[in-house]
This record gives structure tokens, C-alpha cells and sequence, in this order.
């Protein structure tokens, strides 16, 4: 059983504005979302807990450098994409 991605707007637009700053990893990030979907517990992904003020997301990474964060709401199997972009970018935003 696969997971459902839920994008909200706010993060389209994200997505959007980060894409068009990085058009190189667009198949990076699109292997990501494929990869959420089908088992967001996949060892590349990195998946982890956040702490702090972004208790309650968790983030996976599209390479070293780049994240997303996410709602995981295991319980009806859905992916809620939040923030898009470089470590530090993601984690002080929220």
C-alpha cells in the first residue's frame, strides 16, 4: 500500500520558487516524491523526527545538501509536503 502526497499551495509555491533556483535537481526531487510515496521509511530518504519548534515534522533528504519537510501522518497513510530547500533554509523556517 502506497502513501498519498498532499500538497498544500503554500508549499507549491515553494516547490515552484525552488525549482525554478535549482532546474538541475528537478529529477532528484521528483525521485524524492516518488520515493515518499511508495515507503517514506526508505534508508535514503533519511527520514527523522524534528525537535524544537518544528516538533511534530519531519524532514528527508533529496541530497546532502537539500531537505524537505513534512507532515507524516502514519495513520492515514499520508505525506504532507511543508518547506522545500538547503538545511538551514528548512530548519528555521517552519
Amino acid at each position: 500500500m502506497s502513501y498519498a502526497l498532499v500538497f498544500t499551495q503554500s508549499y507549491n509555491r515553494r516547490a515552484a520558487k525552488w525549482l525554478k533556483r535549482h532546474p538541475d535537481l528537478k529529477s532528484q526531487y521528483l525521485k524524492t516524491l516518488r520515493l515518499l510515496e511508495v515507503d517514506p521509511f526508505h534508508p535514503s530518504l533519511r527520514l527523522h523526527a524534528l525537535r524544537g519548534r518544528l516538533e511534530g515534522l519531519h524532514s528527508v533528504s533529496i541530497n546532502l545538501s537539500y531537505r524537505i519537510t513534512m507532515e507524516l501522518l502514519v495513520t492515514e497513510r499520508e505525506v504532507v509536503p511543508v518547506n522545500i530547500g538547503s538545511h538551514d533554509a528548512v530548519y528555521r523556517s517552519g
